[in-house]
């Protein structure tokens, strides 16, 4: 039998709001441009659980993070999915495993023709030593029954997530310099654009110039077509950077957000505004929604969150917005949801 989880909620509606800009407002703070509703654990039966994205498919909620023995890398990473009706009462949905190879960072989108995409990171190590890696994808008809996992792109690289647009997948991969290098042994990494029209087959379309050591992308198209991408980076300030690009996406505009943020993710409202997530370390990791734009990154809301912590998913649904992450505040690293009322 399934195990079915009931969430358990942890913050009453409003009382654990934090603003992590100047001024900082109070629970209830009238000028705050959101508004916490509601935040509970969903998962925590893995020794350690991380790294989610959330989707909603077939009027269903389907959650997915790794499981592991910890945040670090090694054989032991497998990648479960959750799936809710209502939010409140999950159950696993499918594990994912590959015998030999540390699944990570799974992301979920749906394609063109209906089906339900999951792609992840795949790494191989002899012992505790790291050989090579290279992303995979699968793909299922109802979130619970699985294809076998398919590698794409090239070996040393990591497509991290991709979106959907015109009926093309596009995503920000990163590599080592040279790319049959390792990362630890590199001084620079090469992000580059891809492109691919059955999720399995991905063509380059550009290599644009970001320095210290790109890595985790998220990328979003605005209504006029413009393609955004909120970046990580590991060298240098460690700030991460925001880039647009028009049509054909290969010349592109970067800007600094002056934060440092781990595992970005945005999502962009249907009234065109855009809010962001990740991992904000000032005063100590946590996990922050910001107010995001093309050239701008401002965090409003500090999630309960806590040491290893951030990866966030988001989905619009019935006029809330809905934020997948985990967190090890409570002590064990676990999934967590919230969600959030834009004003």
């Amino acid at each position: 039998m399934q195990k079915r989880v009931r969430l358990s909620p942890i913050v009453p509606a409003m009382l654990l709001f934090t603003a992590v800009c100047a001024g900082s407002a109070q629970a209830g703070d009238e000028t705050s441009p959101v508004e916490l509703v509601s935040v509970s654990k969903i998962w925590d039966q893995g020794n350690h659980n991380a790294f989610t994205d959330l989707i909603r498919f077939q009027d269903k909620w389907f959650c997915s993070f790794r499981e592991g023995e910890g945040h670090v890398y090694g054989k032991d990473g497998t990648l479960r999915l959750i799936t809710s009706t209502d939010g409140v009462v999950w159950e696993s949905a499918a594990l994912l495993t590959e015998a030999g190879v540390d699944l990570r960072d799974p992301k979920l989108s749906i394609t063109p023709d209906g089906h339900l995409m999951l792609l992840a990171g795949g790494s191989v190590y002899e012992g505790k030593e790291f050989i090579t890696r290279r992303p995979r994808v699968a793909f299922s008809a109802d979130g619970h029954t699985w294809e076998p996992f398919t590698p794409v792109c090239e070996e040393g690289d990591w497509l991290w997530r991709v979106t959907w647009h015109q009926g093309k997948a596009y995503g920000f991969s990163r590599a080592p310099i040279p790319q049959d290098g390792a990362e630890a042994t590199t001084d620079e990494w090469q992000l580059t654009l891809y492109a691919s029209d059955d999720g399995v087959h991905y063509t380059p379309v550009c290599q644009p110039a970001v320095p210290g050591k790109p890595n985790e992308t998220t990328v979003r198209f605005t209504d006029d077509d413009t393609l955004v991408a909120l970046v990580r980076r590991e060298g240098g300030d460690a700030h991460c950077w925001i880039g647009t690009a028009k049509p054909p996406y290969t010349d592109w505009s970067w800007h600094e957000t002056g934060y440092r943020i781990g595992g970005p993710n945005f999502i962009i409202l249907p009234d065109g505004s855009m809010w962001a997530g990740g991992r904000f370390h000032p005063g100590g990791p946590a996990t922050v929604l910001a107010r995001f734009g093309p050239q701008t990154y401002e965090p409003v809301l500090t999630l309960p969150s806590g040491g290893d912590t951030s990866y966030p998913g988001f989905v619009w649904h019935e006029g809330l917005l809905w934020m997948s992450y985990y967190s090890s505040h409570e002590g064990k690293t676990s999934i967590y949801l919230a969600k959030i009322r834009i004003k």
